[in-house]
């Protein structure tokens, strides 16, 4: 295992969500030293016991990610929102009762009154990320979705009614097309945790309900749910091997977990 030496400095944008809380642990377990971009400092201040550093950005935001992206070696981006409307697209405070029927059914209003959608995180937010990263990155690890490439099907129609897979699609073609090395993970429905008001002693114990194994794909083809922890462990172990770079996996949980996951043996055998 090699690729990550002791200089490098892992970006991780969305620490403080479910995957990212998950990934930032992993990361220090194998000793590799990390910072994160969040809005919040003293919030991941006390959510990383100071175990790593902090830039205050915001991936909306691009005059923000500059110095939060120097000497930064490797980014894992674990962005996201909700993919119907919710408190976490950040509407506007002064919609009234009438306003709320154009929220559903006019793409232009919704956008003009929410902060934190699809769109603004998932395509807009990782493009920024992705044209201020330097030209020296080492690897751009993206969690996007299955049914990317299957978004007219049920039952990927339904979880696309608000754009979320077509915003998920829009950032990994700004990631493929822009020249830096990169993985990305695909992951089923999300199961586990997500461990969003633990400490960090706590992720660094945190293992999957599930019993089942981890199944990796290429492409667009699996279905059902991905484990949160295996989900983070898939995006850190990926860059430690330089197969992974300039691919797309897959992962879902399926069949019987042996006591291990190789996850060398998962990515190389693809």
């Amino acid at each position: 295992m090699t690729f990550v030496r002791d200089e490098d400095l892992v970006l991780v944008a969305g620490a403080t969500g479910g995957v990212g809380q998950l990934v930032v642990a992993k990361l220090l377990e194998k000793n590799v030293r990390v910072r994160i971009l969040t809005r919040n400092a003293q919030k991941a201040a006390k959510m990383f016991d100071n175990k790593v550093e902090i830039a205050v950005g915001d991936i909306r935001e691009p005059s923000t990610l500059t110095t939060a992206l120097e000497n930064i070696t490797h980014i894992i981006c674990c962005t996201g929102t909700t993919a119907f409307p919710s408190a976490r697209w950040e509407f506007d405070s002064q919609l009234n009762l009438f306003d709320w029927p154009k929220i559903f059914l006019d793409e232009d209003f919704r956008e003009a009154k929410a902060k934190n959608t699809p769109t603004k995180v998932d395509a807009e937010g990782v493009s920024n990320l992705v044209n201020t990263a330097p030209r020296s990155l080492k690897r751009f690890v993206f969690v996007s979705s299955v049914g990317i490439l299957r978004k007219h099907q049920p039952p990927f129609s339904i979880l696309n009614a608000f754009g979320v897979l077509d915003a998920k699609q829009k950032g990994e073609e700004a990631i493929v097309t822009s020249g830096l090395p990169y993985t990305i993970i695909r992951p089923g429905r999300l199961i586990d945790g997500p461990y969003t008001s633990y400490d960090l002693n706590t992720l660094l114990k945190a293992t999957t309900d599930s019993k089942l194994d981890v199944v990796i794909a290429k492409g667009d083809t699996l279905g059902g749910d991905a484990s949160r922890i295996d989900v983070a462990a898939a995006c850190v172990e990926s860059i430690f091997y330089p197969t992974t770079q300039g691919q797309v996996f897959e992962l879902v949980n399926k069949g019987t977990r042996p006591p291990v996951i190789d996850w060398e043996k998962l990515f190389s055998q693809l």
